[in-house]
């Protein structure tokens, strides 16, 4: 059954006339493919969709899952996630051996009237390190915490994209220090930052990305004070230490300024360690000058963009514009020019 074209103008992989659990490249289009369902779940209820005139189906069918439950937000009632349970035909189950037994996945913001007043506020929560503050949060947390007890030891994966992306990454990180780690598919994911990644000049932005991580680091140690000592690692350390083992796929485009810091976050935090600036650089890693700002003032805050560990894959395709760069149908295309780097925090 070939992937239905839905109501954004996109055709799915069907060129996949069979799924390789062990190909990054499968892996990673079934992975976008199932965040795309639920766009397209979403919409089918916004349009009032139903039976035979549904269009998202096709998108998990199309690789033997069953939708097993709609993740709703309780301030707009829209579907924001989905839980999916592979169920290959007995002639295909030697071959998934590898392939995921669950898969949550969580769209981004849908700019129609339905759900664009909710998305946006969310969107402005992600800003200010608040997304763990979010009802929608606590319902997609309590759903991945509910699998993951009911079914120990099944592969479970992660999938977001944009809005979604973020909320795979605040998941994931909490199911690490539960000490589970589930592998996480997360497309564009925001970094809360400025954009150093869009100069052009390689100096000039090397210079931004030095000045802005002494001046974290100062905050850092500033806000820190006289009550910890040197050789004490801080609360902050240790939790960013045992984050150190989840390793995420993150999936960026450079022209997608969105996510786009994220090349640099990790580049640079080689290069310093390069030049000897590892310590400098550790603080800042593990910080955000917002972070501080905001825990300055008393709020609680989570920065989700400082990642110790992660699979990094740049699409460096060429991106027609900023639409496309930051689109969820880019991951599952056929032929894509993708660079890959492996960072782990020591």
């Amino acid at each position: 059954m070939a992937v239905e074209r839905d109501v954004f103008g996109i055709s799915g992989p069907t060129y996949l006339k069979s799924v390789d659990w062990n190909c990054e490249h499968n892996r990673r289009s079934v992975a976008a493919s199932l965040v795309q369902a639920v766009y397209v779940l979403e919409r089918d209820r916004q349009l009032n969709r139903q039976s035979v005139e549904a269009l998202a189906p096709p998108w998990w069918e199309f690789f033997h899952f069953e939708l097993i439950r709609k993740l709703i937000d309780d301030a707009d009632m829209s579907i924001f996630g989905a839980i999916f349970e592979f169920n290959p035909p007995s002639s295909e189950e030697a071959s998934a051996v590898n392939a995921p037994r669950f898969v949550i996945a969580f769209r981004g913001t849908i700019t129609e009237r339905d759900t664009i007043s909710r998305d946006l506020s969310l969107d402005i929560h992600l800003v200010q390190n608040g997304l763990h503050r979010t009802s929608r949060f606590t319902i997609a947390m309590q759903a991945v915490q509910n699998v993951a007890s009911v079914f120990p030891g099944s592969k479970i994966w992660l999938a977001g994209h944009s809005l979604g992306a973020g909320m795979a990454i605040l998941t994931g990180r909490n199911m690490v220090k539960k000490g589970v780690l589930l592998e996480s598919f997360l497309f564009n994911p925001p970094f809360v930052a400025a954009p150093i990644e869009r100069i052009r000049d390689e100096k000039v932005k090397h210079g931004f990305r030095i000045a802005r991580s002494v001046i974290t680091a100062g905050l850092t140690i500033a806000m820190k004070g006289k009550t910890e000592g040197n050789s004490q690692r801080s609360v902050a350390d240790e939790s960013f230490s045992i984050l150190s083992s989840w390793t995420p796929y993150l999936y960026v485009n450079p022209g997608d300024h969105i996510c786009s810091e994220y090349i640099g976050y990790f580049q640079h935090r080689k290069n310093m360690e390069d030049l000897g600036a590892g310590f400098i650089e550790k603080l800042a890693t593990q910080n955000s000058i917002g972070d501080l700002f905001f825990k300055a003032l008393g709020w609680e805050s989570e920065p989700l963009h400082l990642l110790p560990s992660a699979d990094l894959i740049v699409n460096v395709s060429p991106s027609p514009d900023f639409k496309y760069a930051h689109s969820i149908s880019q991951w599952w295309q056929p032929e894509l020019n993708l660079q890959c780097s492996k960072y782990r925090y020591e």
